[in-house]
């Protein structure tokens, strides 16, 4: 990583200029906020002036005289206060480019200290349809989970689905009234049936006491094990699970399936060791934990409930037995849950009852990624006509058919005849394609608007983009019938201005992913990915390849073959296929 390079040079000077004692501080080595101040610059004089009582740019001299980068850079400059500027050599950015070439990993390196990580993220709930809401946490956690493992971490991909509580009750009881066969009889109900029956149950629960106790009589028989609530709720979960399943392959998301029923058990044993920590409380009749920190709307400390007066328990205690579980069973160092942001207070309330009940020992990170609204053109919540909340089913499926118009029309207008088993393979890769990126490149904290037409386009910063830089890649190598992979190694020479700015580009992958596993952004892979997409296509526009004398001729396919090299994997990171051709 050219920039850990630098930042270690930079530490050395200091330590040679000022003592030993300045050796811990932070380099400030970043990439220039401008090319005309060089590729990377150094802002660690400023932030040194004040402890050695010096002008900023004298410490920046001094840091200068000292530095041994002459292999990899220009004399460092100095501008301004005190920045130090770095501009990287020909020579340098060839022998690394050279270095890649043969190199799968494309120069990523694999973490010194992998870590046993949990990534839980999607949770639809059984008897509902995964709707738009999920789509943010499955895609966002496959992602990030993709990264995680690319790095050398080990992760285990956990799908904490809703299946289990009240609802079940309110479901079991009205479908021994209205449907009995579905708690004895595999698929005798569609989902969708079964989610408009759950609606009905809601109601009812909601209005009818008698019924209000039937259910919760359901629950109290499910959770003893009653083998006709059992059996009824089996069925129940496998039709959801088989349901679920078809969205997962259409985006290609693997999971380990581990719902809040299996941490049913251990619930009363989170109960029993909050009480012997010292830290339960009643509650209005309901134990619970007060929180430090947090406060109600009449200014009174908020309470983590953990088990309401009914006896029952809720969505606190079973994150607290999860925690405790994937700490102590699966040996996790960190644990990472992908929801949305109206959960941040929760898991923040979870996390410190932990930490305080002693579950979550000191060397151990659990961290909350939140995420934003999927909201529709109009900036309000994506929904349908008639006001329903959109199936993600049917999202995907419009994906698919507005790729598919979009080539059939581009095949007319070019004349081109496709089979239409080619026709379908481009429509489903950059339907689903479109529609991941189309999320990733948002930074995950916002809201972002749904724009079918958008994430089709060709141009800006969208999926159907960066394919059709990778397929322009596979163009030429078709065109000059090259194979690629038999590209000799020592070939590079970098010469024109739009060689070394995609050359310096394409060493920026490890630095980026480095980014990405620390704050878990993958906007900035996606960032660095259509940044790449436009160097290329500058570099291919002035620059000839195939008609290119020797040696640039083959120094070009080198830069074109990484690029696409590059694209193919940055890409499949963010759960999202190429093409060879478009």
């Amino acid at each position: 990583m050219i920039i850990e390079i630098l930042r270690n040079r930079v530490n050395q000077a200091i330590i040679a200029a000022f003592g030993a004692e300045y050796g811990e501080i932070d380099t400030l080595v970043v990439p220039a906020s401008n090319p005309r101040f060089g590729d990377y610059q150094c802002n660690v004089a400023l932030s040194l002036a004040k402890k050695l009582q010096q002008k900023p740019r004298a410490i920046a001299s001094q840091i200068a005289d000292n530095l041994n980068v002459t292999s990899i850079c220009q004399p460092p400059t100095i501008a301004g206060p005190g920045f130090i500027n770095f501009t990287l050599l020909a020579s340098y950015l060839e022998t690394q480019l050279e270095k890649i070439q043969r190199d799968p990993r494309l120069g990523v390196e694999q973490v010194k200290n992998p870590q046993k990580t949990v990534v839980d993220f999607s949770s639809p709930n059984i008897a509902k349809e995964m709707h738009v809401g999920h789509l943010r946490s499955t895609i966002i956690g496959d992602s990030i989970a993709r990264i995680l493992e690319f790095r050398g971490h080990q992760v285990l991909r956990l799908n904490h689905v809703g299946d289990w509580g009240t609802q079940f009750g309110m479901l079991i009881a009205y479908l021994r009234e209205a449907y009995p066969t579905a708690l004895t009889t595999a698929n005798a109900l569609d989902l969708g049936d079964l989610v408009s029956l759950y609606k009905k149950a809601k109601l009812r629960f909601d209005d009818d006491e008698e019924f209000r106790h039937s259910a919760r009589q359901e629950v109290v028989k499910l959770q003893s094990g009653a083998e006709d609530s059992r059996h009824g709720w089996e069925l129940l979960c496998n039709q959801s699970r088989r349901e679920f399943q078809t969205i997962y392959n259409i985006l290609d998301i693997k999971l380990t399936e581990r719902g809040e029923s299996f941490y049913n058990p251990l619930l009363p044993g989170i109960v029993e060791e909050l009480s012997r920590q010292g830290l339960l409380a009643e509650s209005e009749g309901a134990k619970c934990v007060f929180l430090e920190g947090f406060t109600n709307k009449t200014g009174s400390p908020q309470p983590l409930i953990v088990q309401k007066t009914d006896g029952g328990y809720n969505y606190a205690t079973t994150d607290l037995a999860a925690l405790n579980y994937r700490i102590q069973q699966d040996k996790a160092q960190k644990i990472i849950y992908v929801t949305d942001a109206g959960q941040t207070n929760h898991f923040a309330g979870v996390f410190q009852v932990a930490q305080r009940a002693g579950m979550l020992p000191e060397g151990v990170e659990v961290k909350h990624v939140p995420f934003g609204l999927v909201l529709g053109e109009n900036g309000k919540k994506l929904q349908t006509r008639s006001g329903e909340t959109v199936r993600l089913r049917d999202l995907l499926t419009e994906a698919v058919s507005g790729a598919k118009k979009d080539l059939e029309a581009r095949l007319v207008i070019e004349n081109r005849q496709e089979t239409p088993e080619f026709i379908n393979k481009v429509a489903q890769v950059v339907g689903i394609g479109a529609v991941k990126y189309a999320d990733l490149s948002q930074n995950r904290t916002s809201d972002y608007s749904f724009s079918y037409d958008k994430m089709l386009a060709l141009q800006g910063n969208t999926a159907p983009y960066m394919l059709y830089a990778y397929v322009r890649v596979q163009g030429i190598s078709r065109k000059g019938n090259i194979n690629l992979d038999n590209l000799p190694s020592r070939s590079v020479e970098l010469e024109q201005p739009e060689e070394l700015i995609l050359a310096k580009h394409i060493l920026r992958l490890n630095e980026v992913l480095g980014e990405v596993e620390q704050d878990l952004l993958p906007n900035r892979l996606c960032q660095y990915l259509f940044e790449l997409s436009q160097k290329f296509n500058l570099f291919y526009d002035r620059t000839p390849v195939l008609k290119a004398p020797e040696p640039q001729r083959t120094s070009r396919l080198v830069l074109s073959d990484l690029t696409a090299r590059t694209l193919k994997l940055g890409l499949s990171l963010l759960g999202i296929e190429v093409l060879e051709r478009m």
